[in-house]
């Protein structure tokens, strides 16, 4: 049998994991096997932040629709049962935007559903 040579394929295996690695202190973007070990770390982690970044946005709308409402003596929870109740199909993200950018709209909505 002839002899198999592998090391283009190794030596592209270790450059993409080295490439991915680009940016870590120390010997874990220089070294292959701490350079591997920290990257599928990152690569998890990064998995969960997106998961993380969908919470934290959502939470930052409702703060910024609670801030909003306050000022016309509504709380939140009331709120959002008014706009259930009425079907107004808007959501938060929607609703934080109205309540920043275009405060005539977002009272609109409020005396509509009061």
């Amino acid at each position: 049998m002839t002899r198999i040579k592998r090391g283009n394929v190794a030596r592209k295996r270790r450059r993409k994991v080295l490439k991915l690695a680009k940016g870590f202190r120390g010997s874990h973007s220089k070294l292959f096997r701490t350079a591997k070990q920290q990257v599928l770390k990152a690569l998890k982690y990064s998995y969960v932040g997106r998961k993380h970044r969908k919470r934290s946005y959502r939470r930052l709308w409702i703060i910024r629709i609670n801030a909003a409402v306050r000022s016309f003596n509504i709380s939140y929870s009331h709120f959002i049962y008014l706009l259930k109740r009425e079907n107004i199909g808007i959501n938060r993200k929607m609703l934080s935007q109205l309540a920043l950018i275009d405060k005539f709209a977002f009272k609109y909505i409020i005396e509509y559903i009061s």
